[in-house]
Formats: C-alpha cells, structure tokens, sequence
C-alpha cells in the first residue's frame, strides 16, 4: 500500500522523481503563474495602474508638504481611498485562488519536508506518552521490518524509542501498552516519499499523545550555515519569479 497524503498525488507524483530543489522551483513557477494570469484578467488593469501612478504622485507632494499638516491629511486621506480602490480589485482573484494554493502547500508540506527513511539504514520510531504513564511498550512489525532494538522499551519521563530497519516497502507498525494498541504507518523507500512523520493521538482518556518517525528534515537549498528548508526556498523562488511574470506580462 501506498500512504497518499493529498488529493494531489496522482498529479504531482511524477515531481517527486526530480531533484527536491527543481520540484520547488516548478511548483513555484507554476502558482506564480496561476496567481499573475487569474490576476490579470480578474482585476481592471487600466484603473489599477492609474491607481498606482496617482499613488506616486501623492507620495511625491507628501514628501513636499511635511510641515503643511492639512495638505498632509488630505493626501493621505486620498491616498488611503486610492488604497481601498486598489484591495477590491485585489480581493477576488485572491479568493479565487486560495483554495488551489492552499491543496498545493498541503502537498509541499507532506512530500518536501522530510528525507525518505532508506532501506538497510536503521532509523528510530519514538513514542510520546503523558509524563504519568510508566511501564513497557511493545512493538510488532510486520516481514520486511527487522527491530534493532529490545522488542520491548521502558517509558522513560514519557518517551520510548525503539530502533528498527527495513526493506523498501510500506508498512504498519503496532505498539502494546497496557493494554491499549496502537499504530503507526511507515514508509521506507529511496524516492521522496515518507509516510507522516508525527501521528498524533488526541484521546485524553489514553496515555499516548505521539508517535514520530526519525525522518530527517529536507534542505533542498543549503546556503553556508543557515540551511533553506522547503518553505523558505518556494519562497525565495516564488518571489523572484512573481516579479518577473508581472514585468513581463505589464501587471499592475
């Protein structure tokens, strides 16, 4: 089985086949696109670029009638109705695309965010309880999986861990805890993909509250000592690229 995390899978599958750093820089031409041509031709671009020049124009005279207090409030006061004029004409291509840009930074988030767990590399899976809860966890893996550990962890200020490997495959793990059974699934593959890392168990009644995989954040653009997560990249490609398609296309 296959852990699909978002309705977007079946499209956007075959990006997880690229280099992490060029699946962010397409996905980031891609909304950037989307946004510039929905905003194009869902706003009036000949009111909103005289919004924009009369708007200079106004920053000029403010700049020129600083100690004329009563000049000054009326720019302003024209200024903030130019600025008015300027979010409505934003609001709806913003609401129309929201929702698409919303399914998209889901699927970032849940396939660009993590290392995949290898095959034949051991990795960890640690449990989260309440600082109350004492006693032994109990693992049961299915073929495939091998634990490396004890099949047994003492909960210890309310965490146990245990050390598995495995072969390329998905997998689900299940964890005995007084009783109580628990499950968490598991990817272990060489492509970009991972099933989710953190599983957690909002049941108050129960001593569990986390189960998380030891997937190691993905740094698609390292940059000295301060490493760019997925986040931080789209960002920096998404701005550059928005400024050009506006350039080019002559968006105001």
């Amino acid at each position: 089985m296959v852990f699909q995390t978002n309705l977007l899978d079946p499209v956007f599958s075959p990006l997880l086949r690229l280099p992490p750093l060029v699946s962010l820089f397409i996905l980031a031409l891609l909304v950037s696109l989307i946004i510039t041509l929905v905003y194009k031709y869902m706003t009036d671009q000949t009111l909103m670029k005289d919004v924009k020049l009369r708007q200079k124009e106004i920053q000029k005279k403010m700049k020129a009638v600083r100690k004329e207090p009563d000049k000054a409030m009326k720019l302003q006061k024209e200024a903030m109705e130019l600025n008015m004029k300027y979010m409505k004409q934003s609001f709806k291509p913003t609401l129309i695309t929201f929702l698409p840009i919303i399914l998209i930074f889901g699927w970032m988030n849940a396939n660009l965010a993590y290392e995949p767990l290898l095959p034949g590399h051991d990795f960890s899976v640690t449990l989260v309880f309440d600082d109350s809860a004492s006693g032994d966890v109990s693992i049961s893996v299915p073929d495939g999986v091998k634990v490396v550990s004890s099949p047994k962890a003492e909960i210890k200020d309310g965490v146990a861990q245990f050390v598995l490997n495995a072969e390329a495959g998905d997998y689900l793990l299940v964890f005995d805890h007084d009783g109580l059974s628990y499950d968490k699934e598991l990817s272990v593959t060489s492509e970009q993909r991972y099933a989710p890392v953190v599983k957690v168990f909002k049941d108050k009644s129960k001593p569990l509250r986390q189960i998380v995989l030891s997937n190691k954040k993905l740094i698609p653009l390292p940059v000295s000592e301060n490493h760019i997560g997925w986040l931080g990249t789209y960002i920096l490609f998404s701005i550059f690229l928005s400024m050009g398609l506006r350039k080019l296309l002559k968006i105001y």
